[in-house]
C-alpha cells in the first residue's frame, strides 16, 4: 500500500483530524471516494484476525482494583495452578482495552507470567466499541490521575497472591509512552518495554531504575524523532537499556489486527526479545 496512505492513517489516529477530513484526504490519495471506502477496511483494525492463545492452560478473569477515583477495570490472565509468578502490566494503544490488547495479555500469560491488561478508560465506564470515541476519551484523561491509576496497577500486581513481587510492564503506541512514564515514576519497576511509544522527558531519565527495552519502527518518523535525545539521556545516566529499530516497518507493526501495518517477522523478533527480558528480570 502507498506509504502516504499509511502515514495519513497514522496522522488521523494520533492527531485531532476529524474522520470527515481524513476520508476527504484519503479520497484524494486513492483517486476517489469509492476507492477510499475500499481501502479503509485494510487500514482499520480487524479484531477477528487477532492471534488466539490456547486458553485451556490459562486462568482468565475480569478484575477491578482501587483507582484514584473509583474502580479500575482490568483483564487478568495467568497459567493455571501456578504461583510465585513474575507479573507484567500490559498497556493498550490509544483505542483502549480492546480484543487485541486482551489477546496480548493472554500471550504474556502463556509465556509464564501473571498479566493484567488495564483499561485506562475505566473512569469513563470502560472502553467503548467505537474506536473513534475511544481515542477521543483517551485525550480527555487527566494525565496525573491516569498515571496514578497505572501505578496502582503495578502495586496490585506486586501484592497479588500468585505473584513473586517482581513486576514489569509492556506498552504499545500510547501505551509505549506510558511504559516510559512508569519507568520514571516507579523506582521498584524491574523492566519496562515500550513499542513505538513517546519517549520519557530527558530531564526525568535519571529517575529510572528499571531495565528498558525499546522497539521502534523504521518508517515511524513521528515517534523516531525523539530517539536521539532519549538514548543520549539513557547513556548519560547509565540506565541499562536495549534499543531496536526494525527497518522497513510501520508504527503498530506488532498489531496483527492491523493488516496494512502488521509485520510478522518484526513482531516475532520483538516479542521474543520482550519475553526474554521478562524471564531474565521477573522470574
Amino acid at each position: 500500500m502507498d506509504q502516504r496512505i499509511i502515514n495519513l492513517y497514522d496522522e488521523y489516529t494520533h492527531s485531532g483530524i476529524s474522520r470527515k477530513d481524513f476520508l476527504k484526504k484519503l479520497a484524494v490519495l486513492t483517486g476517489g471516494t469509492a476507492m477510499a471506502l475500499t481501502v479503509l477496511p485494510l487500514l482499520e483494525n480487524n479484531y477477528v484476525a487477532a492471534a488466539e492463545t490456547d486458553k485451556e492452560n490459562l486462568s482468565l478473569e475480569n478484575i477491578t482494583y482501587p483507582g484514584v477515583e473509583g474502580e479500575m477495570k482490568a483483564f487478568l490472565a495467568k497459567p493455571k495452578g501456578k504461583k510465585h509468578l513474575g507479573a507484567v502490566l500490559v498497556i493498550h494503544e490509544n483505542r483502549g482495552l480492546n480484543p487485541h490488547t486482551i489477546a496480548v495479555t493472554k500471550r504474556v500469560a502463556a509465556a509464564g507470567f501473571l498479566a493484567i491488561g488495564v483499561d485506562a478508560l475505566s473512569p469513563f465506564g470502560g472502553t467503548p466499541a467505537d474506536e473513534d470515541k475511544a481515542r477521543e476519551l483517551i485525550g480527555q484523561l487527566d494525565p496525573d490521575k491516569n498515571l496514578q491509576n497505572y501505578l496502582k496497577g503495578l502495586d496490585y500486581l506486586r501484592k497479588h497472591k500468585d505473584g513473586n513481587g517482581k513486576v514489569g510492564c509492556v506498552g504499545f503506541c500510547w501505551g509505549g509512552g506510558m511504559a516510559n512514564k512508569l519507568a520514571v515514576n516507579d523506582p521498584e519497576l524491574l523492566a519496562a518495554v515500550a513499542y513505538y511509544g513517546a519517549q520519557a522527558k530527558t530531564e526525568d531519565v535519571g529517575k529510572i531504575k528499571a531495565n528498558i527495552l525499546l522497539h521502534y519502527a523504521g518508517l515511524d518518523e513521528r515517534i523516531n524523532a525523539g530517539i536521539p535525545a532519549y538514548e543520549a539521556a539513557l547513556k548519560l545516566h547509565h540506565i541499562p537499556y536495549q534499543l531496536f529499530i526494525y527497518e522497513g516497518v510501520n508504527h503498530a507493526f506488532n498489531n496483527d489486527t492491523s493488516p496494512t501495518r502488521y509485520n510478522e517477522a518484526a513482531a516475532k523478533l520483538a516479542w521474543g526479545r520482550t519475553i526474554d527480558l521478562f524471564k531474565s528480570k521477573l522470574s
